[in-house]
């Protein structure tokens, strides 16, 4: 029986060893323990963080499962490491923040829009995988132009038939420039005379009469 008390109270000496200036440290502790055992008390003794603690043995690094035992020796040295804390969130240049741009990049519909809107939305981007560019595309467009789109379209065949094709293009071409001149304020010049006022000009134009302008100043 005082055998197996003399056992069980057995301990070795293993030497502790830290990455920096730091002298190295003994330690008893029993030839058989857990690794988290292990580093728990390597932990208080060298007043060291526990969840940070990496431990080196015969050049291994010991792992961080709860069952895992290790036989330690008299004599054994122990290399002990802190893992440094990890860069605050907006510093980080990983595959998260990645990710976060990624996710704020991607077309949103807004809250405002119909329901029926909303799951053919839906519909296009999970079960038919559009890209978020060619939903931007579809679903930036007014109803009012869907509905000029879908009656050119209908339109354009009655044109082939009758062989008007090139001049349906063509004055489709020119109601897209018309549609989209803009109006001007009262107040508002053009930047082509022959828009203006009595053929006002803008300041600075270069023109014939300009050039004569400067040449009978003596400027040229």
């Amino acid at each position: 029986m005082a055998t197996v008390a003399d056992d069980e109270s057995e301990t070795v000496e293993v030497k502790l060893r830290a990455v920096g200036p730091s002298r190295p440290t003994t330690i008893r502790l029993p030839p058989l323990i857990s690794v988290a055992d292990l580093r728990r008390r390597v932990a208080q003794d060298r007043r060291l963080p526990e969840d940070r603690l990496r431990l080196v043995l015969r050049g291994t690094t010991l792992p961080w499962g709860e069952d895992d035992r290790v036989n330690l020796r008299d004599g054994d040295s122990l290399i002990v490491a802190v893992a440094p804390k990890p860069p605050a969130k907006h510093l980080r240049d990983d595959g998260d923040d990645d990710d976060d741009d990624e996710e704020e990049l991607k077309f949103k519909i807004p809250q405002t829009t119909t329901w029926w809107k909303k799951r053919i939305f839906i519909f296009l981007r999970d079960k038919l995988r559009f890209p978020d560019i060619l939903l931007m595309a579809l679903f930036s467009v007014t109803m009012k132009a869907w509905i000029i789109i879908t009656l050119w379209f209908l339109l354009a065949p009655i044109a082939r038939k009758y062989e008007i094709g090139p001049l349906y293009i063509l004055a489709t071409g020119f109601l897209i420039i018309l549609l989209n001149l803009g109006r001007r304020q009262q107040g508002d010049i053009s930047a082509y005379s022959i828009f203006n006022e009595d053929f006002r000009e803008i300041p600075g134009t270069f023109n014939a009469e300009r050039i004569d302008r400067d040449l009978q100043a003596g400027q040229l």
